[in-house]
């Protein structure tokens, strides 16, 4: 099974140890930066990459569960500048993007 997808602004892995998925949202620009954690379920991910526009792949991404956001602009931030809604899912996404880049 694959383990990661790609967009332009999202990443998408699944985790073989744990059996979880996770994905990431990043928009950079002059103005700053934005970065989100979802906690996706198997069937977004099977779904992630069959669209014809990016947009689509990160509306669907943006219907799981958020487990962090960062937001930092140059207008100010949108919320708290870093909210972790949960750790644990938080910390498990880390460790498997981290033994995803070991295997690339």
């Amino acid at each position: 099974m694959e383990t990661k997808k790609q967009g332009n602004n999202w990443t998408a892995f699944y985790d073989p140890e744990t059996g979880r998925y996770f994905a990431e949202i990043i928009y950079t620009s002059r103005e700053g930066r934005e970065q989100y954690h979802y906690e996706i379920t198997q069937e977004i991910y099977s779904r992630l990459g069959t669209f014809c526009d990016d947009t689509d792949n990160e509306r669907l991404i943006k219907t799981a569960k958020m487990t962090y956001s960062f937001e930092n602009t140059m207008y100010g931030t949108l919320g708290p500048e870093r909210t972790v809604w949960d750790e644990e899912a938080c910390g498990a996404m880390e460790e498997a993007v981290r033994r995803q880049q070991k295997k690339d």
